[in-house]
This record gives structure tokens, C-alpha cells and sequence, in this order.
């Protein structure tokens, strides 16, 4: 459903909880004992301020003195809230907070130890992350230089640490002023990403892939470029004198009906030789602990001990729509003497997956089967939630993933030109059953792979995330990189930089392939627990072509990008997975009021450019391009809005129905893209407060789990029936063909029976056999499946492009219920894309986006603490005609 309004700046108490999983150290005694693990919390309230002797500093001497910081957080959330800076995303701010990212920044605070802290064997102050190139100090001595913001630093400071007044400074560096110059030396460039329209880089110099830092930070096709820094993770003192847990995995030898074998490994870190005891205890699902293991071990350093376990007839976790989500939790003791030194605990869900790729008629199979079944894959791409990666909270990421399985989602993909999620998104996708694709952070262009100092960072980074995240059952494949061997063979690059340096550019590609054919694909199987990897995507793993209809994985963009055909190509590609695809919208007008205030507004209008990134400007124009072609032209800008909306849900769901109806040739559908990083137009179908675009709505009827694709092409429709469950269904099928005026001209109902995981095609039917003489402007087909215990699911099939339609205004009519929550909503002639809409109120409809046939009645509960009479004042209703009655040639501002 339709989300609350994100806070500008959440509070960051909720990465508190996340320094105990990222250190894997749980205290097994109270802060101080001799013998325990202790963790002192160093996150909370630092300063921070800009340099004195930057170079930027004369331009902003304000930022220089030292102002309060909040840890973890970035400068630019610091700057905003000691109100230095505007805010970043309100009006067309972006231009004039480029200088942050030119800049370097110093962030310090005193802490305190207790006796016992200071006299244990090992100190450790724990980064789990900084942004990005950074020099840590402790009582003025540097103790680390960081360069890589995906990595988790651990510095010994034993004998460095005193009872009060500890100060820790960490000053981070310009990576675009530190890494410019290098770039610039460079006889011959390697391609970067996006070009910078503020000329704090040149157009051939980018510095972004020479640096382990979230990509999108420099401007994206959805996003701002906010080059930020900051201590953007928590950060601890970790102390202890006996022995200490650094990593417990679960790993999953064999998991059927019948048995789950799984060894648990226990890697511990002693402070000095000594006889342990490592003890492992199991709750089930029902919530009973017991003790599954114990082995016994002498050791002097670190050291890693396997216990094996079997778990009978276990509750196997399963994807949305398959079965249930049973979680087991795990708990690994070390003890010495009988004495509790630490505790680790870790949660699973018990499942076989596997991404199968077998020979057949078509090419090569790409799909996932998970407890022996194939999975068709029904989801989104996720981005970041925020420029900002510490501001949303972890209750804002949940409501996103749960609103991706309140649409039949099951799975995302996590894209590689962000972050690596924090523990909360892996945790709710695992409660949710939303399997993840989980990209290696590689967003685009080409590395400097050729370095092996580089290679050796990523691969510390790769080990890094492994070890945290690969105990999570969601967690079903772990992908090199995001388009960047497309971007070699096919783009352009390689051919210029071959003709400019053949010598370097095998220098290049060589380093590339070692990194995400050899060195990546090495480490997830050393410790990515039996998960598949894959290079690249798209690709085919690494075969001569990638991107392509038969083999491996695609992303496709001739719709939307160039040649930007119409959304009916879609029709014509037939996948073996489609990992990327879609259409721009702009999201609701109350969030475009949120950044851009009471001023009139039109495409053209300074702060809609501002929040409009695609082609540097000209996405509304390609907007504009896909409204007319289909729609026509809108009366004004609100209704440009609206048919954006319609036009990406449209050409969204024709995609993925076609895709599921090629089953089991295509066996994934994942469109572009499911969130935003901040409120403006993109490709997503929830904008950054986490509001619902018709798409998503859409998104809920094309993805459930019982559904008809009725599809028309070359003057045929073909009508599939479509299927996830397990077992056979069976209903009816009900055609209907109604002129506009709401007269019903055919009513056929015939039994029909749905297979097991399967596209079926129930009909394929001629324009001639449906209209039967009839207009083709005046005339439409609906089809609605109706199957016991699943949701009604309908197609109609137009047979003319929208825009030479004499759309009649569709009598639509509305009635409350007495208590105000329920509304009855009523169409006298077919109402498509209905829209209800409650200006400022929260309050969401149970359903949105809808198409009414002629005589039909919707009754929609209306969710939010509005009063009744709130409700009534403010709604008001959009249908697709309204937006095209009376045209004019542009649209005007509001």
C-alpha cells in the first residue's frame, strides 16, 4: 500500500543495533569483565567542520568552525542540520552544494575507558564503514589510512588508549580533488559513467571508478551528484582478554524434505593459547532451543571449527508465493573453564537453491529453483533509499520490501552502483521471501582492474560482505558488476581505446576479467556458502555475445532509451531472464510539491528540469515523445503527470505478462526500477516517501500468482493463462466485447483448467473474430479469469491507439459507507486508469489505478486517520478521459 511520508532526516539510533551484527561479537558478560568480550559504542554525537586549510574554505568559512555531527551520517545531512547548506533536494539546490564533494572534512570526539578496558589483552576500534578516503587518528597518532567505503576496518590499539580523554579524528579527503590529478596524468582514459554538468571533473576525466565509493553518488539518470563523505557506518571499541567470535556461518550441505545437513563454522580469535569449548545451540521456528553441537579445541591464534548438524523433516524456507518463511536461529558460545567468553548468533532459513542453465531448443535455460522448484522470478531493481545511505530508518526500508511483496513481488535486485544494504533490508527480505540478486558494487563504466592493489581492495571488500551477509537465505546470487561488460564489447569503448592504445586496452580487459571472471568468482565460492555467481549483467557468462534473447540474462532499453520505440516492441523479445527494463514517470503531484512549492509548474519550469535527470534535461521531452504517441497530448501539466503514470504502468505490465505468458522459455521478469533515491521522476513505481504510482498498483494484478495475459500484436490477441501455484487450478474464463458506449455486445464463458507452474494459452483470437464488423475505435475486449481462492484477474484488449479514441466520459459515480472508510465507486461507460487521489491527506485506498467496465462497481477501503469528512472534501477522482478531452497543443502550468 501507499507509504508515510519519509522524515527529512531520520534519526540514526537505528544503526545502534547493527554495530553487535557487524562486529559478530555479542557480549557474554557485563561491560568491564575480565575475561568477556565488551563493545563501547563510539557512534552518536561527534563535530565536524571543513578543513581550515581546504581550498573551498575561503568560500564557506562558516563550515570550518566545528559544528555538532551525528555518527553514523554523512557531511551533507551534517551541514543541513546545522543549517549551512539548503536542503538538498528542495527547489533546484544541487548546482551550489557541489563544493562539498570538492572539499576535505574532519570529524573527532573524546571518549573514556574503564580500567579493565584498558589493561585487556586486545583493543580494537572497529570501522564498519568510512567514506571513503580517510585518515583515522587516536590521541594524534594515525593508526589507519581507509580507501574503500564497502570495507570494515578493525586497528589494533592496545597500549594507545588511556583512561579520559581519548580524542579520535578521522579526516576524509576529496576523492574527486585526490584522484583528479592521477586521472588527468593518464596518456589514455578509461570510460567513466556519467559526465558532471557542474565542471568540478572534465568530461574525460572521471574519477568515480577509481574509487571504492557508491557510484551513484556522482549523478545517475534518477538521481542527484552529491559527492558526499562521512562516517556513514557505526563505529566501536571491541575488548577482550580470552577469546572472541569473528564469524559464524551456517552453511547448508543438503537441504531436502526429509533432512537438512548443515555445518556450522565457528571462527574464534584468542587472546592467548588456551583450551575452548565452542557450544551450539538452535531455536526452531516454534521457538524450542536446544543444543545441536559442542567440539573442543586448543588455540593460540585464530582459528575456525566445524560442527556438523542435521535438522529432520525441517520447515524449508520458501519465496513469496511458494510456501512460508521459517526462520532457525543459530547461537555459538565459546567458553573457557566453564566461562562464558563470548556469543554469536546468526538466523537462517533452511533451503536448496540453485541457478539452473541447461541446454534446450531455444539456447540456454537461465532460472532459479529453490527447494526443486523453478522459480519464475516476478519483481524490481532496488536502488538506494537516499543519497544518503544513514537517513532512511529501518521500519522506511521494510515498507518498501513489503510493499514489493504486497504486489506478488519475489525477488529484487540489488543494483551495484550503490551500497551494499545495510542487515535490516537482507532481515526483512528474509521475513518477506523476496529472494535477492545481489550485485557486487559495480554501477558502470570500466575499471582500473589492472591494478592489482585495486584487485586485492575489492576482493577484501568482497570477502568482507560475504561473511555478513551469507547466512541470509534470501540471498540467491551474487553478480559481478552492472553492465560493465556490455559497455566493453558493445558501447563503443574498447574499439576506441584499441585503436588509441592496443596494448592498453588488453591491459584493461585482461585486469577486468581477472577481477569479475577469476578473482570474484574465487571468493564467493571460497565463502559465499554453495550461492551461484554470475560476471555480469546483462551477459552470458563471459561468452562471446552478451545480452542476448537466448542465453544468460538481459537488460533491455530500445524502449525508452534509443531508438525508443514504442512500448509494443516489448512483445517482440522473448528472454531467457529480463533483469532490466523500463518506462519514466513522474511521481504524484503533492511530491512534486514537496521540493518544488506553490510555483506554477511546467515541463520546462527550472526546478522540474532540476529533478528530471535523464539525458541532461530531456527526459521530459522522451516523456513527452511516449505520451503523445499512444495518448496524445495532455491538457496541462497535471495531466502530463497522470499520463506519465499511465503510460509506464501500461507498457510495464504488456512487458511482464509477456514475459510470464513465454514461460518457460523466459523465467524472470524484473523491471526498472522499485524506489528512489530522492523525490523526482525516474523509473520507479514508489517514490521516495514511499508513495504507490499506478505502476505499482499494476504491479499487484501482473504479478499475482493466478493471472490471464491477454495480449494483442499484429492484429492478434492471444490469451495465456498464467500460473505459480504448485497444484493444477481450475475456473472460467469470461470474454466480453463492449462498445464505448457501455453496450455489451459478446458474453462467453467457458471452463478452463491452469497447470501446475506453467503459461498456457487458452485462446488466440483474430481482431475480425472479436469485432465482427464492429469499430475498432469504439470497440474493446475484456477477459477475466476467475479461479476459487485467488483474486479475479482481468485483461482488456483496446483495438486502436488511445489518442484516436473518442474516450466518453465514463459516468463515474461514488458513494461513502456510513463510517466514512469504504468507498463505492461506480462507472456508467468503461473508466480506465480510475484514479483516486487525496491531495495532502495520508490516506490510502486498498486499491488505485484501476479499469471499470460499463455497470461495474469497485468498493475500495480507504486506510488513514483522516475523519470522514476530511476525506470526502478531498478526493478527487481522474479517469483516462479527463486527461484528454479538449487537448491543447502543450501542456501549460498549473
Amino acid at each position: 500500500m501507499m507509504l508515510r511520508k519519509f522524515p527529512r532526516f531520520a534519526p540514526s539510533s537505528q544503526w545502534l543495533g547493527m554495530a553487535l551484527a557487524l562486529s559478530l561479537s555479542l557480549s557474554a558478560q557485563a561491560k568491564g569483565a575480565s575475561d568477556g568480550v565488551s563493545v563501547q559504542h563510539l557512534d552518536g554525537a561527534w563535530t565536524f567542520r571543513l578543513q581550515p586549510a581546504d581550498t573551498q574554505a575561503a568560500a564557506h568559512r562558516p563550515s570550518t568552525a566545528w559544528h555538532r555531527a551525528t555518527v553514523p551520517g554523512t557531511v551533507h545531512t551534517d551541514l543541513f542540520a546545522s543549517h549551512l547548506i539548503p536542503d538538498p533536494y528542495a527547489g533546484a539546490a544541487e548546482a551550489g552544494l557541489q563544493w562539498i564533494g570538492l572539499a576535505g572534512w574532519e570529524y573527532r570526539r573524546s571518549f573514556d575507558v574503564d580500567a579493565v578496558t584498558l589493561h585487556a589483552t586486545h583493543n580494537e576500534l572497529v570501522f564498519a564503514g568510512l567514506d571513503t578516503l580517510a585518515d583515522v587518528w587516536l590521541n594524534d597518532e594515525r593508526i589507519l589510512s581507509a580507501d574503500n567505503s564497502f570495507r570494515t576496518w578493525r586497528v589494533p590499539v592496545h597500549g594507545r588508549l588511556k583512561t579520559h580523554g581519548n580524542v579520535l579524528r578521522v579526516v576524509f579527503h576529496s576523492p574527486i580533488a585526490t584522484l583528479l590529478p592521477k586521472v588527468q596524468a593518464m596518456p589514455h582514459k578509461i570510460a567513466g559513467n556519467y559526465t558532471s554538468p557542474y565542471g568540478d571533473e572534465p568530461k574525460d576525466a572521471m574519477t568515480a571508478n577509481f574509487v571504492r565509493k557508491p557510484g551513484y553518488h556522482y549523478g545517475w539518470d534518477w538521481g542527484p551528484r552529491y559527492v558526499t563523505a562521512g562516517i556513514w557506518q557505526p563505529v566501536s571499541l571491541q575488548s577482550w582478554s580470552g577469546a572472541r567470535i569473528d564469524d559464524l556461518q551456517l552453511r547448508q550441505d543438503k537441504v531436502d524434505g526429509e533432512r537438512a545437513e548443515l555445518t556450522a563454522r565457528v571462527r574464534i580469535d584468542p587472546a592467548a593459547s588456551a583450551h575452548y569449548a565452542i557450544r551450539l545451540w538452535q531455536t526452531a521456528p516454534n521457538g524450542n532451543r536446544t543444543q545441536v553441537g559442542q567440539r573442543e579445541v586448543d588455540a593460540a591464534s585464530a582459528t575456525t571449527i566445524d560442527i556438523p548438524l542435521q535438522v529432520e523433516h525441517p520447515q524449508r524456507w520458501y519465496p513469496n508465493g511458494y510456501g512460508a518463511q521459517p526462520l532457525y536461529r543459530y547461537e555459538a558460545e565459546v567458553l573457557a573453564n566453564g566461562r562464558v567468553l563470548d556469543r554469536a548468533s546468526r538466523r537462517t532459513g533452511l533451503r536448496s537453491v540453485e541457478l539452473r542453465r541447461e541446454k534446450d531448443a531455444h539456447g540456454r535455460s537461465f532460472e532459479f529453483v529453490v527447494n526443486g522448484i523453478p522459480v519464475f522470478a516476478k519483481g524490481a531493481n532496488s536502488i538506494p533509499f537516499d543519497m544518503f545511505a544513514p537517513r532512511p530508518s529501518d521500519a522506511q526500508i521494510r515498507r518498501i520490501l513489503q510493499s514489493a511483496r504486497d504486489a506478488n513481488m519475489n525477488m529484487l535486485r540489488s543494483w551495484g552502483g550503490g551500497y551494499y544494504e545495510r542487515d535490516a533490508f537482507f532481515d526483512a527480505a528474509d521475513e518477506l521471501g523476496l529472494m535477492v540478486w545481489q550485485d557486487f558494487m559495480f554501477g558502470g563504466g570500466m575499471q582500473p582492474a589492472y591494478d592489482p592493489a585495486f584487485r586485492a581492495n575489492v576482493v577484501a571488500e568482497a570477502r568482507d560482505q560475504l561473511q555478513r551477509l551469507r547466512n541470509h537465505p534470501s540471498i540467491v546470487l551474487w553478480c559481478g558488476n552492472n553492465e560493465e561488460e556490455a559497455a566493453w564489447k558493445s558501447w563503443g569503448h574498447r574499439k576506441e581505446l584499441t585503436a588509441a592504445d592496443p596494448a592498453f586496452a588488453k591491459q584493461v580487459w585482461d585486469g577486468w576479467l581477472q577481477l569479475f571472471d577469476h578473482d570474484l568468482r574465487d571468493v564467493v565460492k571460497q565463502e559465499g556458502g554453495g550461492i551461484a555467481y554470475w560476471p555480469s549483467s546483462p551477459s552470458d557468462d563471459l561468452a562471446e555475445k552478451e545480452n542476448v534473447v537466448t542465453s544468460g540474462d538481459m537488460h533491455y532499453w530500445e524502449v525508452w532509451g534509443g531508438p525508443a520505440y514504442p512500448y509494443e516492441k516489448y512483445l517482440e523479445i522473448t528472454p531467457r531472464f529480463m533483469s532490466e527494463y523500463g518506462l519514466q514517470a513522474w511521481p504524484s503531484l503533492r511530491t512534486i510539491r514537496s521540493y518544488a512549492g506553490k510555483q506554477p509548474l511546467a515541463i520546462d519550469s527550472p526546478v522540474i528540469t532540476a529533478h528530471q535527470k535523464f539525458m541532461a534535461g530531456k527526459g521530459n521531452t522522451r516523456l513527452m515523445h511516449y505520451i503523445t504517441m499512444e495518448y496524445g497530448t495532455p491538457r496541462d501539466f497535471a495531466d502530463f503527470v497522470y499520463l506519465s503514470q499511465v503510460m509506464q504502468s501500461d507498457g510495464i505490465a504488456l512487458a511482464a505478462l509477456h514475459h510470464r505468458a513465454s514461460r518457460p522459455i523466459t523465467m524472470g521478469s524484473l523491471y526498472w526500477q522499485l524506489n528512489d533515491v530522492w523525490p523526482g521522476a525516474s523509473w520507479s513505481s514508489i517514490d521516495w516517501y514511499g508513495r504507490w504510482k499506478p505502476l505499482q498498483f499494476n504491479a499487484r494484478r501482473f504479478y499475482a500468482p493466478v493471472a490471464v495475459a491477454a495480449l494483442r500484436q499484429d492484429g492478434r490477441t492471444t490469451v495465456t493463462l498464467l500460473s505459480d501455484r504448485t497444484e493444477a487450478r481450475h475456473g472460467s474464463l469470461r470474454l466480453r466485447v463492449f462498445d464505448m458506449d457501455g453496450k455489451p455486445l459478446r458474453d462467453e464463458t467457458s471452463a478452463v483448467t491452469l497447470p501446475p507452474l506453467s503459461a498456457s494459452v487458452a485462446m488466440t483470437l483474430d481482431d475480425a473474430q472479436l469485432l465482427r464488423g464492429l469499430d475498432p475505435k469504439r470497440t474493446f475486449a475484456a477477459f477475466d479469469l476467475i479461479v476459487a481462492g485467488e483474486p479475479a484477474s482481468r485483461g482488456v484488449v483496446y483495438f486502436a491507439h488511445a489518442k484516436d479514441v473518442a474516450w466518453p466520459d465514463p459516468g463515474l459515480h461514488h458513494e461513502w459507507s456510513r463510517d466514512g472508510k469504504t468507498l463505492r465507486l461506480t462507472a456508467t461507460r468503461v473508466a480506465r486508469a480510475v484514479w483516486l487521489d487525496f491531495g495532502n491527506l495520508d490516506a490510502t485506498p486498498s486499491d488505485n489505478a484501476l479499469t471499470l467496465l460499463p455497470g461495474e462497481t469497485a468498493s475500495l477501503h480507504i486506510d488513514g486517520h483522516a475523519s470522514p469528512q476530511q476525506l470526502r472534501t478531498a478526493l478527487r477522482i481522474r479517469s483516462f478521459a479527463d486527461a484528454l478531452s479538449s487537448p491543447t497543443s502543450t501542456p501549460s502550468t498549473l
